[in-house]
């Protein structure tokens, strides 16, 4: 079981009321919205990170083709 740790948030007033009246765990809710930015924000800087690599890869299918393209069934 993952251990849970308080955290004190600022959400604007209107934003709870609005969660409350449709019954929405706010604890969840924040959890699984700073997981969803944290994992864009690992995509993001992995991606800054490889983009030498990625743009060389790219270059080398635009000059070469797919590697083993024959071999593709579809």
């Amino acid at each position: 079981m993952r251990m849970k740790r308080s955290a004190n948030l600022s959400i604007d007033e209107k934003v709870i009321a609005e969660a409350r009246a449709y019954d929405i765990n706010l604890s969840r809710a924040a959890e699984e919205g700073i997981a969803l930015a944290v994992r864009a924000e690992k995509e993001r800087r992995w991606k800054e990170e490889n983009a030498e690599a990625i743009r060389a890869s790219n270059d080398y299918v635009r000059r070469h083709g797919i590697p083993l393209a024959e071999f593709r069934k579809f």
